[in-house]
Parts: C-alpha cells; sequence; structure tokens
C-alpha cells in the first residue's frame, strides 16, 4: 500500500520540523496513541490502538527515524504487531518545503506492508482507514503546530 499528500501549515519550517520532533504533540496526533516513548534521538516506541473494519486491536511498535538530511528532509521506518490481529511494517518520506518563511509545505509518500487477520479484509478497507488516519494525524497536527505559532498577548 502506498499514500502520498502534502498539507500547507501556518508557521515556519523550523517550527514544523520541532513539532515533529515533539513527542507530547505526535502522541496528541495519532489516532487511538496510547504511549509514545523516545529511546534515543533516532528511536521511538509507540502503543497504538485501532479499529479496522470489525477488527481492533493494540498495536505496539518500534519507529527508527533518519534525520540525516533535516530540517529539509528526514525518513522513518518502522514495524508494530497487533498479535493475532497481524503485523505492519513500512516507512515515509518527509519533506518540508519553506513557503515565504511564515508557513511550510509538508509533503509525505508512505509505504506500508500489513499481515495477518486485518490483511484479509480486503485492500480497499486497508487503504480507506489508512488515509482517514493520516488525514486526522495531519489535520490534527496542523492545528497543534498553528496554535503554538500564533504569539500570545
Amino acid at each position: 500500500m502506498e499514500m502520498k499528500d502534502e498539507i500547507l501549515i501556518e508557521a515556519p519550517r523550523d517550527r514544523v520540523y520541532a513539532a515533529l520532533n515533539d513527542t507530547d504533540i505526535l502522541k496528541a496526533c495519532i489516532p487511538g496513541c496510547e504511549e509514545l516513548i523516545r529511546h534515543s534521538e533516532n528511536e521511538l516506541e509507540a502503543r497504538v490502538v485501532l479499529k479496522v473494519g470489525p477488527v481492533k486491536a493494540r498495536f505496539g511498535g518500534k519507529v527508527t527515524l533518519d534525520n540525516s538530511l533535516a530540517p529539509a528532509r528526514f525518513s522513518l521506518s518502522g514495524e508494530g504487531s497487533g498479535g493475532v490481529a497481524g503485523f505492519a511494517r513500512g516507512g515515509a518520506d518527509v519533506e518540508l518545503v519553506d513557503a515565504d518563511g511564515r508557513a511550510t509545505l509538508l509533503r509525505y509518500e508512505a509505504k506500508a506492508d500489513i499481515g495477518g487477520k486485518i490483511a484479509q479484509l480486503g485492500g480497499r478497507l486497508i487503504t480507506a482507514t489508512s488515509q482517514r488516519l493520516a488525514g486526522k494525524f495531519f489535520e490534527s497536527f496542523k492545528q497543534q503546530v498553528e496554535r503554538a505559532a500564533v504569539p500570545t498577548t
């Protein structure tokens, strides 16, 4: 399964990049996230509860970040298991493009492979659910970052 999209965030690129590395912001934005722990600069561990069609499961997994081209680009890869519900593994490439110094265009391309009971639900349901979850994450992320970018009086 592959997905790609872009979103314009009304905040400078350095603020968007910092937010993408803030575990509190990420935890608040990831649908169903119960726990997000940073083990090192490049390693995270998450526990997420997801419902895909009739299957609801708690997934635990690890994510590795490659920020060698930051803040303009970075990549992440990870894998997780939901017990009998199945597994998921994949990665994403993220690009942050400065837009007038006041806004940032965030582009991403993601690829994932799933297996187990969850994979038996069918490609269209999995793709639709993945797109819905990604949309929720990025809309929530955009709101969090833009709210933080507004100066308080």
